[in-house]
């Protein structure tokens, strides 16, 4: 429990927040009903974020325990005040063509504009996190030295002949798909968001590359040895992505964006102590599938991100698809474990 003592803490200090934010609105009413409001927006965060913690382990347990922490520490500020509350902001802010400030006077005092306005822009939103994660899931698939194969031949016949190239153009198809389901007006928004998410991946990919390249030039220091700016970039453009459906899908349940950074806040922090949790654990060593069920998981996330544009996708079904994923991975992991463990007994 230790990995999540923070997590807990953190919880209790963002009900009390949400509870004096609801008082404060609508007396001993309006706390109750923000309590409860933000309890149920943190569960659905973390359900539909297992696997973005199972993703973020296996990037996270190569690094050592300075950049860890700092995911922990700096990342769940960029998390919970960058992706959960200022980006929301950024977008109504565009759409609108109003200041910051204005938005957040809006988004108080007026919520249903607000919530009108962030809504009005899902397609864009929708493109540009579903290309990145598409891309995040085609990379894996196509990876040729993953020495394992959650899907067997299957798997390592498309992890052969797949390449990045590829999985950028199939991305790229899929962004134009997405485009297709949209109104003339916004077509040209859509699919520069899309492209936009492409750009995102591949830039964040090369930064981390290049770092990794100058690792064995002694003046880069130890700080990035096992850990780099360029990963904790990838992280947090990879738990963007994640968000943005949560967010927007949050004010199916209230409009107020106060009660809706707080919940979703409480969600974000439990999903970083998980993936500490799984690092520090083992985890991902342990069942060996986990990561592979994530990523399909993740593929899955992508293609509902780009038909939500046009069709309504309940967040049950959404979340669910994951899990399913998640369970069925760790399954095949104690299969193939105990069949490890009957072919070396004889």
């Amino acid at each position: 429990m230790q990995h999540f003592r923070l997590s807990f803490v953190v919880t209790a200090v963002l009900l009390a927040l949400a509870g004096w934010w609801g008082f404060s609105h609508g007396g001993s009413a309006g706390l109750l009903q923000a309590l409860w409001i933000a309890a149920v927006l943190g569960v659905l965060e973390i359900s539909l974020s297992f696997d973005n913690a199972v993703v973020n382990a296996s990037v996270l347990r190569n690094w050592n325990a300075f950049w860890q922490k700092l995911f922990l520490t700096v990342g769940i500020v960029v998390a919970v005040f960058g992706m959960r509350l200022l980006f929301p902001l950024l977008i109504v802010s565009v759409a609108t063509g109003l200041g910051l400030i204005d938005v957040w006077h809006m988004a108080v005092n007026n919520p249903d504009e607000y919530a009108r306005n962030l809504t009005s822009r899902h397609a864009e939103v929708a493109a540009f996190g579903g290309a990145f994660l598409l891309l995040v899931f085609l990379n894996f698939l196509f990876d040729e030295e993953k020495e394992l194969h959650w899907l067997g031949w299957i798997e390592e016949k498309v992890g052969k002949y797949g390449s990045e190239g590829f999985a950028i153009l199939v991305t790229l198809l899929a962004v134009f798909g997405c485009m297709s389901l949209v109104p003339q007006e916004r077509k040209l928004s859509t699919l520069i968001a899309g492209v936009v998410g492409v750009l995102v991946y591949v830039g964040v990919n090369w930064f981390s590359g290049l770092l990794e390249e100058e690792e064995s030039d002694p003046a880069v220091g130890k700080l990035i040895s096992q850990g780099s700016i360029g990963g904790f970039l990838y992280l947090e453009v990879l738990d963007a992505s994640f968000s943005f459906d949560g967010v927007i899908g949050a004010f199916a349940i209230t409009n107020d964006v106060v009660v809706i950074m707080l919940g979703l806040a409480i969600g974000a922090m439990f999903v970083r102590s998980l993936t500490v949790f799984l690092v520090h654990k083992g985890t991902l060593e342990e069942f060996v599938f986990l990561e592979h069920g994530a990523h399909y998981a993740i593929g899955i996330l992508a293609l509902i991100m780009f038909a939500s544009v046009e069709y309504e996708i309940p967040e049950w079904f959404t979340g669910l698809s994951g899990v399913a994923f998640i369970l069925v991975s760790l399954w095949s992991s104690i299969r193939y474990k105990k069949r490890e463990q009957l072919e070396s007994a004889t």
